[in-house]
């Protein structure tokens, strides 16, 4: 099964559990729009290439659209409905007024220059047109992409509206730099979020987080900002494992060494404190936290019993599938979905969002407070949700997000 596949399997299931309206399931299974853009670009050496560029718009009743926007060889649209949808889910859950889009362009940004991205991001965001726009659909980074990323989206974007409008309308894309607008906290908004769950899962399980062992695959911006936040808090990195291999130190490794060494080279490979390990025994590694960071389908029916952890908190979209979820379960390894868990960077977009709308600057500490008090309220509210129904976080997480949606259908009506 592919993603999209996935995914309409899971919205099936959560519906029949919930018994969900069927017109509300027949809604939320379609796209409201899918925009597929050809565009050329001439490359440094002269040659013209023409390029695919994706913009799914899922659903937007609860609020304007807003999605990453992904570089990646991998990219497809199955792929990018996929995770429109989920979008759709995790905004619903987390309770924040937005829809969700996803989008992204087939491509390895590691293989172009600097200049050559630019002129991409800036073809593909003219392109888009009015697909686009800071009350309609925000793009904010995914994966390849970054802030210099949202910053070209920008400039572009207001080079296409008129001049006195230009300054109303900087809240077109989130995740920009500093000093355009962006927002204090938000490279860490994702490992953030992920820690303050962790302390709450493990206060009320009277378990210390200081001093327990933990590893992570991948270690990109949120990967390494994870780790490195745990560590501040007493815990132990023992494993990491990115694309160019695994590595281990059951003394510790150091994550803010590691990051550097990342920033510096791209990759964990030629890390000095830790020594090279296979895949599988990566993912043997006893610990009390497994944090996968990576790609989809990382945790599947050969790879779920290999895991000797307490919990496994899923910082990647859909790291586990349907048959490593329920090995896990019959273990007895508590998984946090990664619809709860990496919905950080999300909150911490919608807030900048709203700093930009209104023209206002917060602090780091005002940030991170209204954070911590969406998602634990999140969780709190899964929480409650898995016990009423008795059920898994996972699939609690996807019934109060389908309910608070199906509600605001019912309110609304159908037009005409």
């Amino acid at each position: 099964m592919n993603l999209y596949d996935r995914v309409m399997r899971q919205l099936n299931q959560v519906a029949d559990l919930m018994n969900l309206d069927p017109d509300v399931q027949k809604i939320l299974s379609e796209t409201a729009s899918e925009v597929v853009v050809n565009f050329p670009v001439r490359m440094d050496d002269g040659r013209v290439e023409v390029l695919t560029g994706y913009r799914v718009q899922h659903n937007n009743v609860l609020g304007p659209f807003m999605g990453g926007l992904r570089y990646h060889q991998a990219v497809d649209v199955d792929n990018i409905r996929a995770l429109a949808i989920r979008m759709t889910w995790k905004r619903s859950m987390i309770g924040i007024p937005f829809g969700a889009a996803m989008g992204g362009i087939q491509i390895d940004p590691r293989m172009v220059t600097a200049e050559e991205l630019e002129r991409i991001t800036r073809r593909f965001t003219y392109s888009l047109g009015t697909n686009i726009g800071p009350e309609y659909d925000i793009p904010c980074p995914e994966m390849g992409t970054n802030p210099q990323i949202m910053a070209w989206i920008l400039d572009t974007y207001l080079s296409t509206v008129p001049p006195q409008e230009r300054n109303r309308c900087k809240h077109v894309v989130v995740g920009k730099p500093l000093a355009l607008g962006g927002c204090p906290g938000r490279e860490k908004a994702a490992g953030q979020g992920l820690v303050f769950l962790l302390e709450r899962w493990a206060s009320d399980r009277g378990f210390d987080l200081s001093g327990a062992t933990f590893f992570v695959q991948g270690y990109g911006n949120v990967g390494s900002w994870t780790a490195r936040l745990l560590c501040r808090r007493g815990a132990r990195l023992v494993a990491v494992e990115d694309a160019s291999g695994a590595m281990a130190n059951p003394d510790g490794i150091d994550a803010e060494e590691l990051a550097a060494h990342v920033r510096r080279n791209g990759l964990i490979s030629g890390f000095a404190n830790a020594s090279p390990l296979g895949h599988e025994a990566f993912l043997k590694t006893k610990a009390d936290v497994f944090i996968p960071a990576a790609l989809e389908t990382q945790i599947t029916e050969e790879t779920a019993p290999l895991l000797d952890v307490k919990v496994m908190a899923e910082l990647a979209n859909s790291p586990t599938d349907e048959e490593g979820d329920a090995i896990l379960r019959a273990r007895g390894i508590e998984v946090l979905p990664d619809i709860l868990c990496n919905s950080g960077a999300l909150i911490v977009f919608y807030l900048e969002w709203l700093q930009n709308r209104r023209s206002e600057t917060w602090t780091l500490d005002d940030v991170d407070e209204r954070l911590k008090r969406t998602i634990l309220g999140a969780y709190d509210n899964v929480l409650q949700t898995a016990k009423k129904h008795a059920t898994d976080l996972r699939t609690a997480a996807h019934v109060l997000g389908f309910s608070r949606l199906e509600n605001v259908y019912k309110k609304r009506g159908i037009f005409p």
